[in-house]
């Protein structure tokens, strides 16, 4: 069998009974970073193979993973921390192994971005994980764009040497929203604030550790003025009033019904 591990994201206790299990009855582990799996594994006294599996080259040792499967050996996958595939290695070889029509078992553990989701405060009726965006400013910026009218609450990581650029663009592209940062999530100096994009900036942000952050969603009060600022923009440039509907339908892939009654109730 093919198992997919979670690793804690921190503290070394938050793993569970079944990933140790499955650890220790593997006969191969493929990790991320062996070295810092190999500290996870000496914490448990667990002694096996060790091989890389990065980013790098999923594709080369998905397929070494699959030989090794079909000579009968118990795999694993691991990354440096959290739940494999998620803003880490491991999709590609659970594509492969769905093509090639071959069992594997995915077990539950820690993962970063619900953990912090559930501390945040803000809606977890609804979320959209969008997890690390461009380390550049423009092409982060037309990532935001494309997100920015979403109602459910939205899921970042970042980098700390990148958070506060992160935060100046997120500030810039969706308005002063309530956020909620997450660092150092179940270490020691485990830390989460909570306030608008502006209040955390003007304050006294540690840039250390890795950062979760939780971005509220945009309400439907915000999306109604933006569609009504819209319509009159358009007109005003000389087009129908029914002409500034269609092209707002879809530039925004938005409902035609709701900017239709949205327009009737413009007085230009």
């Amino acid at each position: 069998m093919i198992y997919f591990c979670p690793t804690p994201i921190g503290n070394l206790e938050d793993i569970t009974l079944r990933t140790l299990r499955v650890l220790r009855e593997s006969d191969i582990i493929f990790a991320e970073d062996t070295r810092v799996t190999l500290k996870l594994l000496n914490h448990y006294d667990i002694k096996k193979k060790l091989y890389s599996y990065q980013k790098f080259n999923e594709s080369e040792v998905s397929e070494d993973i699959i030989k090794y499967n079909e000579d009968g050996l118990n795999i694993c996958l691991v990354t440096d921390a959290g739940m494999p595939g998620i803003s880490d290695p491991g999709e590609v070889l659970v594509k492969k192994l769905i093509e090639e029509n071959i069992d594997f078992r995915v077990l539950p553990g820690p993962n970063a971005a619900l953990t912090a989701l559930v501390g945040s405060g803000l809606n977890t009726e609804n979320f959209y994980f969008k997890g690390f965006t461009s380390p550049k400013s423009s092409a982060r910026k037309k990532e935001l764009e494309a997100i920015k009218d979403l109602k459910a609450t939205i899921i970042f990581y970042e980098a700390p040497h990148r958070v506060l650029d992160f935060l100046r663009d997120l500030l810039e592209i969706f308005g002063d929203r309530e956020i909620s940062i997450s660092r150092e999530l179940t270490k020691i100096y485990e830390e989460t604030i909570r306030g608008k994009i502006s209040e955390i900036l003007q304050g006294n942000l540690k840039v250390k550790g890795e950062f979760v952050i939780i971005c509220h969603g945009k309400e439907d009060e915000e999306i109604k003025l933006d569609i009504e600022d819209l319509l009159r923009e358009k007109i005003l440039k000389g087009i129908s009033k029914s002409q500034a509907v269609k092209e707002i339908v879809k530039e925004y892939n938005l409902s035609k019904n709701y900017i239709y009654k949205e327009s009737l109730k413009l007085d230009v």
